[in-house]
């Protein structure tokens, strides 16, 4: 059997640890399994009793008749490990650990995880956990878990796999989303990701025809390229992906040694992760939710866009406050054309022309509702249109559910509702519909705002050297590599304190030359403007003693002399291989406001010529070089050109930073007066 089969459809289970009290969390998963209908056997494993909620209870996992396809291990903390030595001496092929106690445990439970981890090395077992609280599929029955949320009387099925680094928010997602009528396809809780991650977990079900749409909810993007290779193969097979993402990646260490860290931001990393795996990111937990049926409705991504959008209603005020959270998000609500006026007009909507079409109590009637749907949903201004409902949705939701459900079964193009007072009876009626509905208008413009920016997802780039350290080049070296990469860098050469003349034409920069030393200039290790000889040995002479009175242990001893270029405008250019997330390419506004701004675009790597463009229209400080106001325009076709050599960096290179990246005018290039690079060196 498969990986996917093992974990999700097992032909038996063993309960290794199982209570005789249903309602201790030991004793959960066999009442749930029997609750479910699980039709596979059932072998519960206790050395203290002969029977186990009435059912044969055996003494231990190589006392069972037949070797289970899974084994949930609910022992406590101190009898894992020798539990797990038994599944895999007696070579279970999947194996959950309920208990924690592990990494997150200090010292004594780093210990235990290395135990664990030294078992399993070398045998063709694999373990779900530590500290994960089950798997569940509807479909099938296997409710394998202890979460006390599946003590649900019924659980309704439908195609939504839920997979979520927290235990506990399992049961959040499944009880809020059986309120909202939602029907779910199964759920794993994956907690500290010892063997298997989230992302190999949702790969190995992906076949499963009754799985159509994946909700995650994520801690961290830990085993990112796990994630990367379900995303893309997710919308291989039509597949979309929804999450919500909260933590911080570990990295922060190493990225503070850069601007490129202080800029980017750890969650900055995981948002281009998420967008570039053509994940939709949510910001709300009802986002992700109620978001999930216009996810289905859309399906993969192709291309990110901002929906050109209709607002319908009967109560102004709140439309207003979706036309705001939408607004907020970058998504505009567009007025209607005249001629789509027109067509409401000859159907008897009336209404002001304005970006809210307030129908006001006319638009309870269903007809008028009716008739205004369809038209807007067939205008071809339009992406989408949202339905904003007011107190007839709670009230008399036998007026509006009708119509608004109709509407949205003759259109090809989305519409969604958003209740303003609470509905749950209408809210139910719209999800056994189909119909995407929210509760509130943060999530309805953060689910939309999210799902239709996704982007096509990107394949894997190359991966870093496993093993070896990274060393930091010095500025020369370090232009040496941009310069293979394709990346312009200014006419430069290596000088001695002893040199008493440019070995490049004047006007120079001379700057202290160190792999040591990540930012010269704050230990006088930098003069600009150098115009003749004698104007170059001062500079020598002020760098040799403004460095050594800042640093007295450095010692000078090269110097780099570069040509003095100038540009319209200044950059950050940078790759960064990040551990999770991989290569990701960063350009921002560049010089010593840099990190100020914090005003940049992040993408993974390799970036194509279509994505660097995008990237530097993202950039809010680089629309001055696109001629704004009469100004100059810069060159960023080439900027465009710099971005993709940059993205292109093979895997023995940790970073690339270009501080500043020069643009010129348009048709001169760009040139790069600065850079740090970093690379992995294999058995150093």
């Amino acid at each position: 059997m498969t990986l996917g089969q093992n974990l999700l459809r097992p032909r038996s289970v063993a309960l290794v640890g199982a209570s005789d009290d249903p309602g201790k969390t030991g004793g959960r998963p066999l009442a749930f399994l029997r609750r479910a209908g699980f039709s596979g056997a059932i072998y519960p494993v206790n050395p203290r009793r002969e029977t186990v909620q009435g059912q044969t209870s055996y003494p231990a996992i190589d006392a069972l008749p037949e070797r289970p396809d899974h084994a949930f291990i609910l022992a406590p903390t101190d009898g894992v490990l020798d539990a797990v030595a038994a599944c895999v001496a007696r070579g279970v092929p999947v194996l959950t650990v309920l208990a924690g106690g592990f990494a997150e445990a200090g010292e004594s439970g780093l210990a235990r995880e290395a135990e664990l981890r030294r078992i399993l090395a070398g045998s063709g077992t694999r373990l779900l956990g530590p500290n994960s609280i089950g798997i569940v599929n509807v479909t099938t029955g296997l409710s394998l878990t202890a979460n006390g949320a599946f003590a649900e009387p019924e659980i309704q099925k439908g195609g939504i796999f839920v997979a979520s680094h927290s235990g506990s928010m399992i049961g959040a997602i499944l009880s809020r989303g059986l309120a909202k009528g939602l029907g779910f396809a199964g759920f794993v809780s994956t907690g500290s990701e010892v063997d298997l991650s989230l992302g190999e977990i949702c790969e190995a079900t992906l076949d499963d025809p009754a799985i159509g749409t994946y909700a995650l909810f994520l801690e961290s993007i830990a085993h990112g390229a796990a994630i990367r290779r379900f995303a893309l193969a997710a919308a291989e097979r039509g597949k979309p992906v929804i999450a919500y993402k909260l933590g911080r990646s570990r990295q922060a260490a190493e990225l503070a040694q850069s601007h490129t860290g202080a800029i980017a931001g750890e969650d900055g990393i995981a948002d281009a992760f998420l967008k570039d795996c053509g994940i939709a990111r949510v910001e709300t937990l009802d986002g992700l939710i109620e978001g999930l049926p216009l996810l289905a409705k859309l399906g993969v991504p192709t291309a990110p866009r901002r929906p050109r959008t209709a607002v319908v209603t009967t109560t102004g005020g709140g439309a207003a406050m979706v036309v705001d959270q939408l607004g907020l998000r970058g998504v505009e609500a567009v007025v209607p054309s005249e001629e789509t006026m027109a067509r409401l007009a000859a159907r008897g909507v009336a209404a002001p022309r304005g970006r809210i079409l307030d129908l006001t109590l006319a638009g309870t009637r269903p007809a008028i509702m009716s008739a205004a749907l369809e038209t807007l949903l067939d205008a071809p201004e339009f992406d989408l249109v949202v339905a904003v409902a007011g107190s007839s949705a709670r009230f008399q939701p036998e007026l509006l559910v009708p119509a608004i459900a109709g509407a949205a079964r003759q259109a090809e193009r989305p519409l969604v509702v958003f209740a303003a007072p609470e509905a749950p009876e209408a809210l139910r009626s719209f999800a056994e519909a189909g119909v995407p509905c929210f509760h509130t208008p943060e999530a309805c413009g953060d689910a939309v705002a999210a799902i239709f920016g996704r982007r096509a997802p990107k394949g894997l780039g190359a991966e870093a050297p496993s093993r070896g350290t990274a060393r930091q080049l010095d500025e020369a070296e370090g232009y040496a590599v941009l310069a293979r990469l394709g990346v312009p860098v200014a006419p430069h050469a290596v000088a001695g304190i002893e040199a008493t003349a440019s070995p490049v034409a004047y006007p120079v920069a001379v700057k202290l030359l160190s792999a040591d030393v990540l930012h010269k200039t704050e230990l006088g290790g930098v003069v600009l403007g150098i115009a003749d000889d004698g104007a170059f040995r001062s500079a020598v002479a002020d760098i040799v003693g403004a460095v050594g009175k800042a640093a007295p242990g450095l010692v000078v001893e090269r110097l780099l002399v570069q040509s003095m270029a100038k540009g319209i405008g200044e950059v950050l250019l940078s790759v960064h291989r990040d551990p999770d997330a991989g290569a990701v390419v960063m350009l921002a506004a560049g010089g010593i406001l840099a990190e100020i701004h914090e005003d940049r675009s992040l993408r993974l790597a390799p970036v194509s010529r279509e994505e660097a463009l995008a990237m530097i229209d993202e950039v809010k400080a680089l629309r001055a070089l696109a001629g704004f106001r009469g100004r100059p325009k810069g060159d960023l076709g080439a900027l465009a050109d710099a971005i993709v050599a940059i993205s292109q960096a093979g895997p023995e290179i940790v970073e690339a930073e270009i501080n500043p990246l020069l643009v010129r005018r348009e048709n001169e290039g760009v040139v790069a007066v600065d850079a740090v690079v970093r690379l992995m060196e294999e058995g150093r």
